[in-house]
């Protein structure tokens, strides 16, 4: 008897109805969870196989399902499970073979045997639509794995990041970057926005309002900061002419309309912005940790962009709705690659 997981506390119902009514319903391909040896990843795979997606788990048969007895969840046809000898044995260690031979063996050490790297060469080898990885690794090794093994969708292109937030009120609001890049130039910012307003788009269905986020509005103090974010909203608007997106404003001037009127009454942004780009890590990720714990906003992420196929990261406190989440964000953004 298939034993039905309860869905957890924390799914995105609104994500989840889009995602199952919308452009991604029946969507083709399957997702793969580099932490498949632990609980929380092999009943996160029970509830998307409930959703409608096809998993693979990395990991040995044998542990998996003693610990999927443990937690009460029967895994189904839909979730294949995959040791790392059967995963370098198929396409994605191919494809990892040919990138270890690419960079030399004393750069790519153990990546043979490394259930991340496999899980992660499993995208571009077509046996996964999306990779989730790091309930049990930090940030920086999926980074690495993400970065050697898939690389960037441009030659030369921006990895960042962004979270979605969900705010007590169901409103949602994109907030970039707040996980890979300290200090970015004028440039990388740009790339920071275009990206954090295409991931918000296709993650919530809304038209971006993109505010690019300084201790200065419109001029109304001089840094060479403050340039920074002048010069990055200028090139992001030459890259997207289309994209709304203003800047350098205040985060009150953004948000708040009431402010708005007094600090930047010509600006087609301020008073309404959904998209908020920091200019630096420090400030990004202050900054969504806030929102998190003092509004007490969902956090969704930190969702990688840049690159050239959907591979995303997990906090190693994870919950099973967070892998879930994650999952359903990576699968969306794979329809939009």
């Amino acid at each position: 008897m298939t034993i039905a997981p309860v869905r957890p506390q924390g799914v995105d119902e609104n994500m989840l109805a889009r995602f199952t009514a919308g452009h991604w319903a029946g969507t083709s391909g399957r997702i793969i969870l580099a932490d498949g040896h632990d609980a929380r990843a092999i009943t996160a795979a029970g509830v998307l196989n409930e959703i409608g997606l096809e998993v693979i788990l990395v990991g040995g048969r044998e542990g998996i399902n003693a610990l999927a007895l443990t937690e009460g969840v029967t895994l189904t046809d839909a979730t294949t499970v995959m040791d790392t000898a059967e995963l370098r044995d198929s396409a994605a260690g191919a494809h990892l073979a040919e990138v270890v031979a690419g960079l030399g063996p004393g750069k790519t050490a153990g990546w043979m045997d490394d259930p991340l790297f496999l899980a992660v060469a499993a995208v571009p080898a077509g046996l996964a639509a999306a990779a989730v990885a790091g309930a049990t690794r930090p940030t920086s090794e999926v980074l690495r794995a993400a970065l050697r093994v898939v690389g960037t969708r441009e030659a030369g292109g921006t990895i960042s990041s962004s979270f979605l937030m969900r705010l007590n009120d169901g409103r949602y609001v994109g907030y970039g970057d707040c996980a890979v890049i300290p200090t970015p130039d004028s440039t990388q910012l740009a790339h920071i926005a275009t990206a954090t307003a295409r991931t918000f788009a296709t993650l919530t269905g809304q038209e971006p309002a993109v505010a690019m986020l300084s201790f200065s509005t419109a001029g109304s103090a001089e840094h060479e900061s403050i340039s920074m974010v002048r010069t990055a909203t200028a090139l992001a608007r030459a890259a997207e002419p289309a994209l709304q997106i203003d800047g350098e404003l205040q985060f009150d001037a953004a948000l708040l309309e009431s402010v708005a009127v007094s600090k930047a009454p010509g600006s087609a942004v301020a008073g309404h912005a959904n998209v908020f780009i920091f200019p630096n890590l420090a400030a990004g990720n202050i900054g969504y940790k806030i929102t998190q714990r003092l509004a007490g906003a969902q956090a969704y992420g930190p969702i990688l962009q840049g690159l050239a196929a959907p591979i995303n990261d997990l906090s190693r406190g994870a919950t099973v709705a967070d892998i879930v989440n994650v999952s359903l964000i990576s699968m969306m953004q794979s329809q939009k690659s």
